[in-house]
């Protein structure tokens, strides 16, 4: 059950002051149909316009847009007897993944590094079979055996509210219905047919709900049939309260199935509180990301409040789930990496629903724009291929690389450096303690010819090196137990090298929420393809009764466990 927070309020409140800008636009929530009518009529009179400049009128959740600069009627308004609540306009920051990502758009497709996972897509309701290139998370959610009873998410339309969509991308083109942007540009307009994803976020979060199923390589989305409408609500000054209050509305208008949304701040919008209650009336499903601002909560259940570890209202914390994500009706959606532990970025709290794959999680991007990497260790004359993860923000080097290796010492600083001679050498960095930036720009300044990341755990990460311009050697990572076993080797009196190249993708893995949040509007895809009868409540319901238990639980880490495709969907098929 999630609990109303008034300790979590207040700390948002606060928080909230970095997350607002000042802006002209009101989002204005009136308490009946009849009193919006009559506010329609007043703002298309002569009066009324000089007020204010409605610039749209949103009946499914009883909104509408207002432009002025009068702040004395903005006050006046809110005491409007039929006038539930006055909102300005607010910003919060573009959803990317926990390790960043940079997109640098070039002319070069997957399909020519890992042939046939571009090849057409299965036309009929598919049986699943994994492939190398199947996502670990399809797997863990077990979307697959949920496909004969759903018709693969074929009944299912699904929007995404994010960044925007690469409607072109091999594997969205085939359940790409159509797109809207709601975000206005720097001078304040709005095209509407511009919901280009920018940032590749909404185009990753979309593979994983319905990335078509490749029978070739086995990459796929959860629900691979269902049909996606895109709704651009994040633009270069941040995601809109505005545009996403926008967005909700054309998705009862469309009557889709369910709304994902893998975004949040700290803060609850009382207006958008009103327009997810309205979707829920509507029978729509609100699915949201929990957040990647990690903070340990602590708990008073007694006194149904929740606060944050070192944090008061002079220094408040992010913590808790984060909003919509903790609104009641909404499906509020925590990351779990590959072992089923809670991703160490991952907010929790009593709000928590449910958990689902949400580290290294491999999906779509804008073309071109992802990384593709190829190491090679040749070590006493005998080569060896390794598997390696290629890092975003750099240039590509698809002509291989060959350089001797040097150990850095500790975790990459700058008096870690200090101690070797990387010069036109490849620096052998530990992941840990610095962010993978802070290491790299340290090894550029060292004149490196090169860095390969080793992970302090097990698997490989991607992130982002850079947000501004492209570093100019090339950056990937190699797994934790083939460093360990390279640096035995260096032990010895012998030749060692490493050959790296590093090629544009389609496709990239994220750590984040919101690569979880998808996961679980998939399985709502299934359920509702499934079962066209079911309320957002029998949905939430099945769901959550529906998913594998994790543990240890006291804090409501994992919420009731992590979602399961073929029990939710079999459970959704036993109902009238």
């Amino acid at each position: 059950m999630k609990l109303a927070s008034a300790m979590g309020l207040l700390i948002g409140l606060m928080v909230s002051a970095s997350f607002v800008q000042a802006k002209d636009r009101y989002l204005v929530v009136f308490k009946s149909q009849q009193g919006q009518k009559a506010m329609e009529s007043y703002f298309n009179t002569e009066s009324g316009a000089i007020a204010a400049n409605m610039q749209k009128s949103l009946k499914n959740v009883r909104s509408m847009v207002l432009k002025t600069k009068d702040q004395t009627f903005i006050n006046r308004l809110k005491t409007h007897p039929e006038v539930a609540v006055v909102e300005a306009e607010y910003f919060t920051p573009v959803p990317k993944p926990a390790n960043g990502f940079t997109l640098a758009r070039v002319n070069y497709k997957i399909s020519e590094v890992v042939p046939g996972l571009d090849a057409a897509p299965v036309e009929q309701t598919p049986i699943f079979k994994s492939g190398d290139a199947t996502p670990w998370g399809i797997i863990a959610v077990h979307a697959g055996e949920a496909w004969a009873g759903s018709q693969a998410g074929a009944n299912a339309r699904v929007m995404v509210l994010d960044t925007g969509i690469d409607a072109e991308h091999p594997v969205i083109k085939a359940n790409f219905e159509k797109g809207k942007n709601f975000t206005a540009d720097d001078n304040g307009d709005v095209d509407a047919a511009n919901y280009a994803d920018g940032e590749g976020h909404g185009t990753h979060c979309s593979g994983t709900i319905l990335g078509a199923y490749n029978d070739a390589s086995g990459f796929t989305g959860v629900a691979p049939k269902a049909k996606l409408l895109m709704g651009r609500v994040c633009g270069t000054q941040g995601c809109s309260s505005v545009a996403i209050v926008e967005g909700i509305e054309w998705a009862i208008t469309e009557k889709v199935d369910v709304i994902s949304m893998s975004l949040g701040g700290p803060f609850n919008s009382q207006a958008q509180a009103q327009a997810v209650a309205n979707a829920e009336t509507a029978g729509v499903v609100v699915v949201a990301a929990s957040g990647n601002s990690a903070t340990e909560p602590t708990y008073n259940y007694d006194k149904n409040s929740v606060g944050c570890k070192n944090s008061s209202i002079f220094n408040p914390v992010m913590c808790g789930v984060s909003y919509p994500a903790a609104l009641p009706t909404v499906i509020a959606v925590g990351a779990l990496d590959s072992k089923l532990v809670r991703s160490n970025f991952s907010q929790w709290g009593p709000e928590l629903d449910v958990t689902a794959p949400g580290s290294a999680v491999i999906s779509s991007v804008p073309r071109g724009t992802g990384r593709e990497s190829s190491v090679e260790l040749t070590i006493a004359g005998v080569a060896k291929k390794v598997k390696s993860s290629a890092f975003s923000g750099t240039e590509m080097f698809a002509a291989p690389l060959t350089n001797s290796i040097v150990v850095v010492p500790g975790v990459g600083k700058p008096e870690d450096f200090a101690q070797v001679n990387v010069e036109g050498k490849f620096a052998l960095v530990k992941r840990g303690e610095i962010y993978f930036s802070a290491k790299v720009a340290n090894a550029v300044a060292a004149k490196a010819a090169g860095v390969i990341l080793y992970n302090n755990a097990d698997g490989l990460m991607q992130g982002a090196v850079s947000e501004g311009a492209l570093v100019q050697i090339p950056v990937v990572m190699i797994e934790q137990v083939e460093a360990l076993a390279l640096l035995e080797a260096m032990k010895l009196p012998q030749a060692i090298t490493a050959t790296v190249a590093t090629t544009a993708s389609d496709y990239a893995a994220f750590d984040g929420t919101s690569m979880a949040t998808p996961h679980v509007a998939g399985v709502v895809a299934l359920i509702r393809s499934a079962n066209k009868n079911l309320t957002p409540a029998q949905v939430r319901q099945i769901l959550i009764s529906t998913t594998s238990a994790l543990a240890p639980n006291d804090t409501n880490q994992f919420g009731s466990g992590i979602v399961q495709a073929d029990k939710a969907v079999a459970a959704a098929l036993a109902q009238p």
